[in-house]
């Protein structure tokens, strides 16, 4: 644990129950324990924090690849132009491919930070791999009325909206329109993700919501928001304010957040 991150964490005398991260000690409602902010966890205050694994950092994996194939053209352009490979990297932009991965990771930091205006009661997973796959999960909220997971895309100025077609003579259909292209496959990707957890969790009594969430998208002053394929699709602003007074039958919130962290490690 860096000094950044340890000061960020804050001993407290408990509101509620709960259950040590480390130990699995029961904390009863009153004990003093240790607060953690990143993870919105709690710990024994007996528990050294230098013993902690590394906190989830939003956007990690998606910043690495960038930083990854941005060194490497750095380097083969340098390398097959020794003497003018610095005037190259300056006059050139770098592929889309690879400032999309800069992109994405600045939307995951961003929706992150919005998060963090959630309840105590809401527990925070980022960057989570799904495991037998190079897929991975953004974020992961879990409250006591349920599960939410949640895919965040960037698409800076294009407004997302609804296509629907025929209903009458031919058979009904939903899509997902981003800036006038499709954007269907998106919402495939999530619906796969909200498996994996509902696999992981086993237990139909656990409500499991998808969502896209669109940072810095064109959405209209009012409304706007859908679901798609049973994918929520919304802002962040709007998604916190649909976590924190969602309804639902009341959950063992540390059991399921154990599970998950379990099943779907940190990806690094």
């Amino acid at each position: 644990m860096t000094e950044e991150s340890a000061s960020a964490d804050k001993q407290m005398r408990l509101r509620y129950a709960g259950t040590c991260r480390l130990c699995g000690d029961d904390l009863r409602a009153g004990r003093e324990a240790i607060y953690e902010r990143a993870t919105k966890t709690v710990r024994c205050v007996a528990c050294p924090s230098v013993t902690e694994p590394a906190a989830d950092i939003a956007g990690g994996s998606a910043r690495r690849e960038y930083e990854r194939r941005k060194n490497a053209r750095e380097s083969r352009i340098r390398s097959s132009h020794p003497k003018l490979g610095w005037l190259i990297l300056a006059l050139t932009d770098e592929p889309q491919s690879t400032r999309a991965w800069e992109r994405g990771a600045v939307g995951e930091e961003l929706l992150a930070s919005r998060l963090q205006e959630l309840p105590d009661t809401a527990r925070v997973l980022h960057d989570r791999r799904i495991p037998g796959t190079r897929a991975n999960i953004d974020h992961i909220v879990v409250t006591p009325t349920g599960v939410w997971v949640i895919d965040t895309k960037r698409y800076k100025g294009r407004r997302p909206r609804l296509q629907v077609e025929g209903g009458l003579i031919r058979p009904r259909s939903e899509s997902l329109r981003i800036g006038g292209r499709d954007g269907t496959k998106l919402v495939a990707g999530v619906t796969t993700q909200v498996e994996s957890v509902r696999d992981a969790i086993a237990d139909p009594a656990v409500t499991v919501t998808g969502v896209l969430c669109f940072v810095e998208a064109d959405w209209p002053l009012i409304g706007g928001d859908f679901i798609v394929g049973g994918i929520h699709v919304v802002w962040p602003r709007l998604l916190v304010n649909r976590i924190i007074p969602a309804n639902g039958a009341s959950i063992d919130a540390d059991t399921v957040y154990r599970r998950l962290t379990e099943t779907f490690p940190l990806h690094r």
